[in-house]
């Protein structure tokens, strides 16, 4: 707003004022912020014209990271002025100390004059204030789960537990990339224990399933892992209903507070990284800032609290996870995150197909259904690619040699062999390979006269085809008489072999009875 219209602003406002109107009515008249007309009406003219009169110098300590802020709500428009104060706090060890106020204020400047408006998100759920609870009494735990950016990729579905000491709101979370079991939820629990160097004397859960297998009127069957890890250590279980801010309200806010102050606007690398990153941003920030119910520091109260805790003389122990499935295509390919991974030829079966997979480093780990390794590639960042290992490929070259030199062995006893191999490469060369196997498979089962009879057929009449060849070798070795085909190759063809005996009366053979069945 300029000079002037302050001016008539100020004017308007004392005109409206002594019609009779109140600061309600005069804001819905103006369509202006309440508390301007408020500050407008407790100054008289003269102090109005001094107020504006007077140059307004904003803050200049934050204007070095003038570019910083810019860049980060331009890919994230939505971010909120404390989560942009954690993240400079992130990037700059050497960040002035300035109050969040200015830090608010330096940020609507910089979304004025880049015109990048807060996206208007729904107003949040409101809860029972409950009356605080005594140092080490109580915990409340719950789960989230948020899909957070990822490069190059889309987005990537993370899975978090949180656990927060009622009375001094010190915070646990715990991420990982698969729902929660009975099994990991204990492990999560054993790491917050850890966390605040003690257990409280009761901890209010959800009726979730991975703590409970069955509800009647209040009576709860506990699962077996969970009802063993619950007799391993000091606490009493109490169960409410799914999101219950009467009985559980301050973990829900806590699971809100992650997934908008600490997940919202942050890509994802891998999940190490991110719960290092979270618990240095619990340190920074979910630990470390005024806490607006309680309007203390939770770091400084858990220090009171810890004192009241009862003991935790435990080590925690990472369950063995079950990783996620996927598909195996037919192309012996991987579909992970919008890129294509190779596996070794040959693991695709059918339809069924599936691989075991592990994200772990910026590493992918693929595995067969009995956790062999099957094979790694590094993490793609970039969509729509083909990530291939040369080994899972089938080495062509040196598989054609082998076959050839296989099938050139089996015909080392006659002459034409190696020539008429030759033409069959040089007739269909792309066909090469698959032509030997063929010829390989039908000489195995076949008598040497036969394949000889056979080959010297096919040589002379320029037959280049593995399966002609293949019909060819089937007619001598079934068909007919092995000694009566002789002599009728012999008639036929002018003599093939011409050192039979001459009291020898074969019997003829018509040849075109052989021609029909090639045509």
């Amino acid at each position: 707003m300029n000079k002037n219209k302050k001016v008539f602003m100020w004017y308007k406002i004392k005109e409206l004022s002594a019609q009779g109107l109140n600061q309600s009515q005069i804001k819905l008249e103006l369509g202006i912020d309440r508390g301007t007309v408020r500050k407008y009406l407790l100054m008289n003219e003269a102090q109005f014209l001094e107020w504006i009169s007077t140059p307004r110098r904003m803050p200049k300590k934050l204007n070095g990271y003038y570019n910083f802020v810019k860049k980060l709500l331009g890919n994230a428009p939505y971010l909120s002025a404390a989560q942009v104060e954690d993240r400079l706090k992130e990037r700059y060890t050497n960040l002035p100390d300035v109050s969040s106020k200015t830090v608010y204020n330096f940020v609507q400047t910089v979304r004025k004059e880049q015109n990048i408006p807060k996206y208007k998100e729904k107003l949040p759920r409101q809860y029972e204030k409950l009356a605080e609870t005594e140092y080490g009494e109580e915990a409340q735990v719950d789960f989230g789960s948020y899909r957070m950016l990822s490069r190059g990729s889309g987005r990537v579905k993370i899975y978090f537990f949180t656990i927060v000491l009622s009375r001094s709101r010190h915070k646990f979370i715990y991420c990982q990339r698969m729902p929660f079991t009975t099994e990991s939820a204990n492990y999560a629990h054993e790491l917050a224990f850890e966390y605040f160097e003690g257990i409280p004397r009761r901890i209010l859960y959800d009726q979730d399933r991975v703590f409970i297998t069955d509800e009647n009127l209040g009576d709860v069957l506990l699962t077996e892992k969970f009802m063993q890890f619950t007799n391993a250590h000091p606490f009493d279980v109490v169960f409410c209903k799914k999101a219950d801010p009467e009985s559980k309200g301050k973990v829900e806010n806590v699971v809100k507070y992650v997934k908008h102050n600490y997940l919202k606007g942050r890509v994802f690398q891998d999940i190490d990284t991110l719960q290092k990153e979270a618990l240095l941003w619990l340190e920074r920030t979910g630990n470390a800032k005024v806490h607006g119910t309680t309007k203390r520091i939770p770091k400084e109260e858990w220090e009171k609290e810890k004192q009241h805790l009862l003991p935790y003389n435990g080590k925690p122990e990472k369950p063995f996870l079950k990783l996620p499935t996927h598909p195996v295509r037919k192309d012996n390919t991987v579909l992970y995150r919008s890129n294509y991974y190779s596996v070794p030829l040959g693991t695709y079966q059918d339809r069924d197909t599936k691989i075991l997979l592990e994200e772990k480093d910026g590493k992918l780990f693929f595995y067969t259904g009995d956790n062999q390794l099957l094979a790694t590639h590094d993490l793609c960042l970039d969509i729509g690619r083909i990530i291939k290992n040369n080994d899972h490929a089938r080495e062509k070259s040196k598989t054609l040699q082998k076959t050839y030199e296989l099938v050139l062995e089996s015909l080392r006893h006659i002459p034409q062999a190696e020539q008429y191999l030759a033409e069959i490469e040089n007739n269909r060369p792309r066909n090469f390979h698959d032509s030997l196997r063929v010829m390989q498979k039908n000489i195995e089962r076949s008598s040497a006269e036969a394949i000889n009879f056979a080959l010297v057929y096919c040589y002379e009449n320029k037959i280049l085809n593995a399966n002609r060849f293949a019909e060819v070798l089937n007619y001598f070795e079934k068909e007919q008489g092995l000694e009566n085909v002789k002599h009728s190759i012999c008639i036929e063809t002018g003599g093939l072999n011409k050192q039979q005996n001459d009291d020898m009366q074969p019997q003829k053979s018509d040849i075109n009875e052989y021609e029909s069945i090639m045509n």
